[in-house]
C-alpha cells in the first residue's frame, strides 16, 4: 500500500493563507489529502487560501486543527521535522530525496508525518524533539530559507520519487510505537531520571535528548515502549524504597 494516504502533512502556525492554499494545492499534485493545522494564524478557509488551492479546495475543507504539534502526531509513528537551522541538537538530518527511503520502511499499519514550522522562525528545538527523522533543505547561504509551499512542494516530489514495495505485513509484536506512546515514555523516563538525581536538573534535556537520539533510531515498537516503561517503574519503586 503507498504510503500517501498514510502520511499527514503538518503545517505549524502557517501565517500565510495563500501559503496554505498553496499546500493544498501541491498535495493535490502528488496525491497526499491528509493536511493538519497546529494553531493557524490565518483562515485556511477564507479566500486567499482558496484562491491559492484552486481544485484542491476539498483537502482545505478537510484540515483538522490542532492546539499543538504533540496533539497532531499522536497517532504517527514516523514524523519527519524539516529545519534549516542545524547545530547542537540539529546534527542528524537527512535530505529530502531519502525520504521515500523511509517512509518506505514504515509498516502497512504505520502513519507518518511530514512536519513544517512557521514561515519566520521554523520549528523549535522542544518541537523537532517530537520529530523522529530531521530534514534539511540544501539552498545557496546567500538565502537558505524557502518558501514554506515550496519546501513542502520540493518534500512531496522527492517523498513520491521512488517509493519501493512494502515487504509485508507487521508481525503483531514489531508494530511501531506511535508518537503518543513515545511521548508518555520519554517523560515518564524524564521523571525517574530526575528523581534518581541522574539528570541535571538545571538542564535535564540536554542529556534526555541524546536518548531520544537513540531510541529514535531504533525505532521502538509498542511493545518495547511498554518494556521500558517497566524498567522505569521498577526504578520508581527501588527508589521509593530506598527512601524509606
Amino acid at each position: 500500500m503507498s504510503p500517501k494516504p498514510r502520511t499527514a502533512i503538518v503545517l505549524v502556525e502557517p501565517e500565510g493563507a495563500l501559503n496554505i492554499g498553496s499546500v493544498s494545492r501541491a498535495m493535490m499534485n502528488f496525491g497526499f489529502s491528509d493536511l493538519r493545522l497546529v494553531n493557524p494564524r490565518a483562515d485556511h478557509l477564507g479566500n486567499g487560501a482558496r484562491l491559492m488551492a484552486v481544485k484542491s479546495e476539498p483537502l482545505l475543507e478537510k484540515a483538522k486543527i490542532y492546539p499543538d504539534l504533540a496533539a497532531a502526531l499522536a497517532d504517527c509513528h514516523l514524523c519527519f521535522g524539516t529545519t534549516r537551522r542545524l547545530g547542537k541538537y540539529r546534527r542528524q538530518f537527512i535530505y529530502p530525496d531519502k525520504i521515500s527511503t523511509e517512509l518506505a520502511r514504515l509498516p502497512e499499519a504505520g502513519r507518518a508525518a511530514l512536519v513544517f514550522g512557521r514561515e519566520d522562525n521554523g520549528l523549535t528545538t522542544a518541537e523537532l524533539d517530537l520529530c523522529r527523522v530531521l530534514v534539511t533543505i540544501r539552498a545557496d547561504p546567500a538565502l537558505p530559507s524557502l518558501n514554506l509551499a515550496q519546501a513542502v512542494c520540493l518534500c512531496l516530489y522527492e517523498a513520491t520519487r521512488a517509493v519501493p514495495e512494502h515487504t509485508g505485513p507487521t508481525a503483531p509484536n514489531n508494530c511501531p510505537a506511535n508518537n503518543h506512546e513515545l511521548e508518555n515514555m520519554f517523560q515518564h523516563m524524564r521523571r525517574t531520571l530526575l528523581e534518581i538525581n541522574y539528570l541535571d536538573f538545571q538542564n535535564p534535556d540536554h542529556i534526555l535528548r541524546i536518548f531520544r537520539r537513540i531510541f529514535n533510531r531504533a525505532g521502538l515498537s509498542s511493545r518495547e515502549v511498554n518494556i521500558l516503561r517497566g524498567l522505569w517503574s521498577r526504578i520508581d519503586w527501588l527508589n521509593r524504597q530506598r527512601g524509606k
